[in-house]
């Protein structure tokens, strides 16, 4: 394993040993959910609305009072979660990723403390294609509900074309979660700290930042997919970031981002109008849960990145 890569691991998955379990007194978080998967949350390997959890618990706490959880490099390192190891996957790298709320977290699970509403989510996958993969789907109502850090941001919906019934749907389904919805121009919502989702055909995004992350691929914007051609076509990705499927007319994409440490952007999107209708008809829990990003082609939704654990 490279330097680079066990320092970011470290970060990521780690506890260390210098640093509290959080066992002690606290207020016990309500309406926590912890869920194991691998490859990509390909296989559910433990799931439970309503984990053991006491007082001021920690991720890792959380996470060793309901599976069984080794460590290595001097306790600073999740190697395995009931039995299954880090180390490699057909020959390709892979370990243990945490993701709280659909967000990957950027400290030490023994440094994150659990808040109310927290959907915990660790994923064991290869990370040939990409060590980063800042933003995920799969915790959908998360964070546009509870937030994450234990911070909630104001929700905003941007449509580069308002009038639509896409963003209208989109706009709806928010506001069916109990979230309070706001409507903005596109890309304006940068500088005030709010979660966005952006809805519209891909060639219509030029003016967002984030969304240039989607042109390059998963070492950028942590998405197994990259529209292609202006925005005309969308190519599907496998786990090590190589083209499996390219689609063009009428395909969607679900996707969520970073830019820069600022809150996720998440993409309802599409190569054109019609897969933007796509995408809003697989903006709900039941299609996301579980999934990094998802991408829409003949009304079929397809979890990426492509292909098996």
């Amino acid at each position: 394993m490279s330097r680079k890569r066990l320092l970011a691991v470290v970060v990521a998955g780690s506890i260390a040993i210098t640093t509290a379990c959080g066992i002690g007194a606290g207020a016990t978080p309500t309406g926590a959910a912890l869920l194991v998967t691998q490859g990509f949350g390909v296989q559910t390997l433990l799931q439970s609305p309503a984990p053991k959890v006491s007082g001021a618990d920690t991720v890792m706490r959380l996470l060793e009072r309901n599976a069984r959880v080794t460590t290595r490099y001097g306790g600073g390192f999740v190697e395995s979660i009931d039995g299954r190891s880090g180390g490699t996957q057909n020959g390709q790298p892979d370990d243990w990723f945490l993701y709280v709320n659909g967000v990957q977290s950027g400290k030490g699970a023994a440094a994150t403390k659990v808040h109310d509403g927290d959907h915990i989510w660790w994923d064991r996958h290869v990370w040939a294609g990409t060590e980063n993969i800042p933003a995920v789907v799969g915790s959908f109502p998360e964070p546009f509900l509870d937030g994450y850090g234990g911070q909630r941001y104001p929700v905003r919906v941007e449509c580069t074309q308002p009038n639509t019934k896409a963003c209208t749907n989109v706009f709806g389904a928010l506001g069916a979660q109990q979230i309070v919805v706001g409507l903005g121009c596109l890309d304006c919502a940068a500088y005030n700290k709010s979660l966005r989702v952006v809805v519209g055909p891909y060639s219509t995004l030029a003016i967002d930042r984030t969304a240039d992350l989607l042109r390059d691929g998963p070492s950028a914007s942590g998405v197994f997919a990259r529209f292609v051609d202006g925005g005309d076509k969308l190519e599907l990705l496998g786990q090590t970031g190589q083209v499996v499927k390219t689609l063009g007319p009428g395909a969607g994409l679900i996707a969520a981002t970073r830019l820069n440490g600022a809150p996720p952007v998440w993409f309802v999107t599409g190569t054109d109008a019609a897969g933007v209708t796509a995408a809003v008809q697989a903006f709900n829990a039941g299609t996301l849960d579980g999934h990094f990003a998802v991408a829409i082609a003949n009304d079929v939704a397809q979890p990426l990145p492509l292909g098996g654990p």
